[in-house]
C-alpha cells in the first residue's frame, strides 16, 4: 500500500472507485485479513492517542512558583523565626490552599482528552475477506469496508460508496442543527468539513437510512483526532487578573527588597546594632507584604460562584468568575444558545395571504394572527395536511413539552394546535390506511387517509415547494374553492420567507375514492390542490435579545460563530440584535457575515482586520472557531467562547472564558470549559458577565482598601529607622493588624452587592495595570495620612510621658481604626457610601463590630498585652483616633467628590469605569 500517496489524497473530491483504488481495496470484498494486520501495524490502533501530561508531584510544586508565594512564604518563616505560630500557620495555610485550587485546576484541564476518547465507537460492521462480520472498532485499518444503518455511530472517517435516504447527525462534530442528507457524488476541493456529504465522519451518529463506507481516516487523523490534538495544544491562558496580578506581585517583590535594604542602610549608617537594624528590616518587609490578599481573592471568587450557581452558571474553574467580567467579546454558537433549539413554526402563507404564529417552542400556545384567520379554509386546510401527514408525537413529561420523532414534524404538530387541531383527535377522525415515505429523490412525502364520517378519502402531501408545484393544477383560495396556480407568486412568497431565516415547506391534497387502501407515486404525479406554505425555524430566545442587548450596551462586542448556513445565521443574528458591523452599541444594520469557505481564503492578517467588524462567522470548522479565538486574543480581547459539541471544545479551551451548555452539551465540550450554563441560555451568559464584573470590582476595592495599610506600616518603620527613634509598632503587632484587619474588614468587601449601573460601563481595557493612576493617587494620599496619624500620635504619647508600649498600642489602634473608617470609602470606589445604602452589606457591619471587639481585647486582656506586647490607653487617646480617622474618611469623600465633579465637567461618563 502506498500511504503516502493514500494521505496525499482528498477523499471528497474522489469518486467512490478512485478512493477504493487509492486505498488498494475491494468494494465487494473488502480487505483480507492478512492486509487489515498489515495495515493495523502500520498505521496503530484506530482510537485516540493519550499525551503524556506533566507528572502530578510537578505541577502541584510548580503551583509555588509565583512572586506573590515567594512573598508569603518568606512572611511564614519570619513569622515563624519570631515563634508566632498561629500567624505562620495561617499564612502557611494560604499558601498550601492556593496550591491545591490551582492543582486541582490544571488537572481538570486533561480531563477534556479523556472525555474525547470515550466518544469513539467499541464495534464496526466490516466486510472483510468477503464476509461480513463484527469486530472491535480500534481494529479498523484504512481501506477497510464498513456499513452503517440507523442507530451506529460511525467508527472512523468514512469516503462513503453507496447510500439509502442516509441522515447523519453531526451536530456535536460540525454544529449543524439538522441531520445531514449524504450522498456520493464527487464534490469540489473547497468545500468545507461541514459540508462534505459524502464523507460520514467519526463519532457522528447515523439517524436513518443506510449506507457503505471506505474507511479513509483512523484514529489521531481523523476529524475529531484533529479536535483531540488542537484541545492538547490550545494554550490555556491566565486570566486577566492573574496575569496583572502576578505584574503587581512581581513589582511588590523589589519594592520589598529595596525599602528592606534602604531600612538596613540607613540603620547601619546611624550606627544601630546589626541585630536591631536586622530586625527593623525584617518588620518592614513583614508591613509591606499584603498578607491577606490571597485569602482575599479566593473568597470573593468564591461567593462569585456562588452568586453565578443561582443565576444558572457553574463555575468550574475559580479564576473564570473573575475573567468573565474582563470580557470584551463574547462568541456564541447559535442553536440552542441564541436560539430555542426547537423548531418552531413562526409564518403561514394559504388562500394568498400571509399570517404570523405566535409561540417559541415545542409549548403549542399561541395564536394565529392574520386577517381572517378562522374563515380561511385553505389555511385551516394546510394545517390539517401538516399534521396528518406527520409522524412525530408531542409528549409533556417533567413540566416541559418535547418532540418524539423528527423537530420539523414536531413544529408542524404544534403549528396545527394552535390552530385548533389536536393530532389524536384528527388521526382518529381521518385514521391514516398507507403512506409515502420520505425519500430524498421525490423530496415529498404522502399520506392516504380516510374519513369516518365523509364518503371520500384525502391525500396529503408535505415536502419541497419544486416537488408539490410540479405536481399541482390548482390551488386552494381562502373559501376552499379550486383556483388558477401562479407558480411565479407561490416562489415569491418562499423568497420572502427564506430571507427571514425560514425553512419552508409546501402542502397540497388530493381528495380521491374511499375504497382505495393504497397509495403510491403514480397516485400523487399530477392534479394535486396545492393548499399553503408553513415557514419555521429555530427562533431567537426572547430573553436573548435583551441579553445581547444589555452586553452591547456593557461595550461587549457579541459575535455568533455558527455551523449553520449564513442565510439562517444572518437572519437570527438580525432578529437577536447582533449587528451594526461589530461596532457595541452602534445602530442595528445588517450584520457582517463571513463563511468557512471565506475564511479559509484569508491569511491571518487580512482575517484579523475584518474580525473586529464580522458579526456572524458561519459554516466555521473547529480550526477555523479556534483560529478565530486566537486572532481575537491578538487583538487584545478578553474573549469568553460558548460551545457545546466536539468541534466546540479546542475554542472553548483556548478562549480566556469556556463556556459549555449543560443540557445538550458534549461531555468533551463541557470537560473543556471554564462555565457551565445549567440552562444553555445566553442571558445566564450576560448575568455571569454581570457578576463576574462585580467580583472584579470587589477584589479591586480590596486591593485599594489594603494597600494603604502596607504603605503606612512600611513607611512607619522606615522614617523610625530614619529618625532614630524605637519603632512605633512591633512586627508581631503588624501581622496581627495585617491579619485581623484582612479577616475582619477586608473579607467583607467579597459581599459588597453589585453597583447599579456595572453593566453601563465599558470593559476594562486588558493592558492596563490592576491600580488605576486614580487608585494609585488615593492609596498613596491614604497611606501617608495613616503614616502621619499613626507617627504623630506615637510622637505625642511619647511627649507626654507614656511608656512604649503605651505609645506602640496607640499608633497600633490609629492604624486600626483608621482602616475601619477608610473601608466605608471603599464600598464604592467612585461614590459615597450613602449613595449605595449604609446597610446594604450587613456583612461589613458585622465586620467593623467583630474588629472593635478585637481590638479592645487586643487593647486590655492581659493574655493579649502578654502575646503582643500592648499596654491599656485612654480616652484622650481614642479621641484623637477617632479624630485622625474621620479627617481620612472626610478627605478621601471630598477627593472622590472633586473627581466626579471634573468628569462631569469634561463630558466623561460619571459612572467610572468597572474598576
Amino acid at each position: 500500500m502506498n500511504t503516502a500517496a493514500a494521505q496525499r489524497v482528498v477523499w471528497h473530491t474522489e469518486d467512490a472507485k478512485g478512493a477504493v483504488s487509492a486505498l488498494l481495496s475491494d468494494a465487494r470484498q473488502g480487505l483480507s485479513s492478512a492486509a487489515a494486520a498489515q495495515r493495523l501495524a502500520e498505521h496503530g490502533p484506530n482510537r485516540l492517542s493519550e499525551r503524556r501530561g506533566t507528572p502530578a508531584w510537578k505541577r502541584f510544586l510548580l503551583q509555588f512558583h509565583q512572586a506573590l508565594v515567594y512573598i508569603l512564604l518568606v512572611s511564614a518563616a519570619v513569622t515563624l523565626a519570631l515563634q508566632e505560630y498561629v500567624d505562620s500557620g495561617v499564612i502557611f495555610g494560604v499558601v498550601v490552599l492556593n496550591a491545591i485550587v490551582g492543582f486541582i485546576q490544571e488537572s481538570k484541564a486533561a480531563q477534556a482528552i479523556e472525555a474525547l476518547s470515550r466518544v469513539m465507537v467499541s464495534e464496526a460492521t466490516v466486510i472483510r475477506d468477503g464476509r461480513r462480520q463484527e469486530i472491535a472498532a480500534a481494529e479498523l485499518v484504512p481501506g477497510d469496508i464498513v456499513s452503517l444503518e440507523s442507530g451506529d455511530r460511525v467508527p472512523a472517517d468514512l469516503r462513503l460508496l453507496r447510500v439509502r435516504e442516509l441522515q447523519v447527525e453531526e451536530a456535536a462534530l460540525t454544529g449543524e442543527s439538522l441531520p445531514v442528507q449524504k450522498q456520493v457524488e464527487v464534490l469540489p476541493a473547497d468545500t468545507v468539513t461541514n459540508d462534505r456529504n459524502n464523507m460520514a465522519f467519526a463519532s457522528t451518529l447515523v439517524t436513518y437510512g443506510q449506507a457503505t463506507g471506505l474507511v479513509v481516516e483512523t484514529g489521531q487523523h481523523t476529524e475529531i483526532g484533529k479536535i483531540s490534538r488542537m484541545i492538547s495544544e490550545a494554550e490555556v491562558l491566565a486570566t486577566p487578573l492573574t496575569r496583572k496580578i502576578h505584574k503587581f506581585s512581581g513589582v511588590l517583590l523589589y519594592v520589598i527588597l529595596g525599602l528592606s535594604a534602604m531600612t538596613f542602610v540607613l540603620g547601619y549608617l546611624r550606627g544601630m546594632p546589626a541585630v536591631e537594624v536586622f530586625l527593623a528590616a525584617v518588620a518592614l518587609a513583614v508591613a509591606a507584604i499584603p498578607e491577606g490578599l490571597p485569602a482575599a481573592l479566593t473568597v470573593t471568587l468564591a461567593i462569585g460562584v456562588n452568586r453565578m450557581a443561582k443565576r444558572h452558571a457553574i463555575i468550574r474553574k475559580l479564576p473564570a468568575v473573575e475573567a468573565l467580567g474582563s470580557t470584551t467579546v463574547i462568541c456564541s454558537d447559535k442553536t440552542g444558545t441564541l436560539t430555542c433549539n426547537a423548531m418552531t413554526v413562526t409564518e403561514v402563507w394559504a388562500g394568498g395571504q400571509t399570517y404570523q404564529v405566535s409561540g417559541t417552542g415545542y409549548e403549542p400556545d399561541g395564536k394565529i394572527d392574520g386577517p381572517g384567520a378562522d374563515d380561511n379554509a385553505a389555511l385551516m386546510a394546510c394545517f390539517r395536511a401538516g399534521a396528518l401527514c406527520n409522524d412525530a408525537a408531542l409528549s409533556f413529561e417533567e413540566g416541559a413539552w418535547s418532540v418524539d420523532g423528527d423537530p420539523t414534524e414536531g413544529a408542524l404538530l404544534v403549528s396545527a394546535k394552535k390552530a385548533g387541531f389536536d393530532a389524536a383527535t384528527l388521526q382518529r377522525e381521518w385514521p391514516r390506511v398507507d403512506g409515502i415515505p420520505f425519500e430524498s429523490q421525490h423530496q415529498y412525502m404522502g399520506t392516504l387517509h380516510h374519513s369516518v364520517d365523509q364518503e371520500f378519502a384525502v391525500i396529503c402531501i408535505k415536502g419541497s415547494v419544486e416537488a408539490l408545484l410540479a405536481r399541482c393544477s390548482a390551488v386552494m383560495n381562502a373559501k376552499g374553492e379550486h383556483v388558477h396556480l401562479d407558480p411565479e407568486a407561490i416562489h415569491g412568497q418562499v423568497a420572502l420567507m427564506a430571507e427571514s431565516g425560514c425553512r419552508v415547506l409546501a402542502f397540497a391534497e388530493h381528495r380521491t375514492r374511499k375504497d382505495r387502501v393504497i397509495l403510491t407515486h403514480d397516485d400523487v404525479q399530477n392534479g394535486l390542490v396545492f393548499l399553503g406554505l408553513q415557514g419555521m425555524m429555530d427562533p431567537p430566545r426572547p430573553e436573548a435579545v435583551d441579553a445581547v442587548a444589555v452586553c452591547r450596551r456593557a461595550g461587549i462586542l457579541v459575535k455568533m460563530i455558527t455551523g449553520d448556513h449564513a442565510t439562517t445565521a444572518t437572519a437570527i443574528a438580525q432578529q437577536i440584535g447582533i449587528t451594526g458591523g461589530g461596532e457595541a452599541g452602534s445602530e442595528k444594520s445588517a450584520p457582517m457575515v463571513l463563511t468557512g469557505q471565506q475564511i479559509g481564503r484569508y491569511s491571518d492578517d487580512e482575517l484579523l482586520g475584518v474580525s473586529d467588524a464580522t458579526d456572524v462567522f458561519a459554516r466555521t470548522t473547529p480550526e477555523q472557531k479556534l483560529r478565530l479565538v486566537r486572532l481575537l486574543q491578538r487583538r487584545g480581547h478578553v474573549v469568553a467562547m460558548t460551545g457545546d459539541g466536539v468541534n466546540d471544545a479546542p475554542a472553548l479551551k483556548q478562549a480566556d472564558i469556556g463556556v459549555g451548555m449543560g443540557k445538550r452539551g458534549t461531555e468533551v465540550a463541557k470537560e473543556a470549559s471554564d462555565m457551565v450554563l445549567t440552562d444553555d441560555n445566553f442571558a445566564s451568559i450576560a448575568a455571569a458577565v454581570e457578576e463576574g464584573r462585580g467580583v472584579f470590582a470587589n477584589i479591586i476595592k480590596f486591593i485599594t482598601w489594603t494597600l494603604p495599610t502596607n504603605v503606612a506600616e512600611a513607611l512607619i518603620v522606615l522614617v523610625a529607622v530614619a529618625a532614630g527613634t524605637a519603632l512605633p509598632i512591633q512586627p508581631v503587632q503588624i501581622l496581627w493588624i495585617n491579619m485581623a484587619t484582612a479577616l475582619c474588614l477586608g473579607m467583607t468587601l467579597a459581599f459588597e452587592p453589585r453597583e447599579r449601573d456595572i453593566m453601563r460601563r465599558p470593559p476594562r481595557d486588558p493592558k492596563t495595570p490592576i491600580i488605576s493612576a486614580e487608585l494609585t493617587g488615593r492609596i498613596v494620599l491614604v497611606g501617608f495620612m495613616l503614616l502621619a496619624g499613626s507617627f504623630g500620635l506615637f510622637r505625642w504619647a511619647r511627649q507626654s510621658g507614656m511608656d512604649l508600649a503605651t505609645a506602640q498600642t496607640i499608633a497600633a489602634n490609629m492604624l486600626v481604626i483608621g482602616e475601619t473608617f477608610y473601608l466605608f470609602n471603599c464600598r464604592s470606589l467612585t461614590r459615597s457610601m450613602f449613595g449605595i445604602g449604609v446597610l446594604s452589606n450587613a456583612w461589613l457591619l458585622l465586620g467593623v463590630a467583630s474588629m472593635v471587639g478585637l481590638q479592645l481585647l487586643f487593647t486590655y486582656a492581659g493574655f493579649m498585652q502578654l502575646w503582643f506586647g500592648t499596654a491599656p490607653i485612654g480616652w484622650d487617646a481614642w479621641s484623637r483616633i477617632l479624630l485622625v480617622s474621620g479627617l481620612i474618611y472626610s478627605t478621601v469623600g471630598l477627593e472622590k467628590w472633586i473627581r466626579l465633579n471634573r468628569k462631569r465637567a469634561s463630558g466623561i461618563p460619571a459612572q467610572g469605569t468597572t474598576m
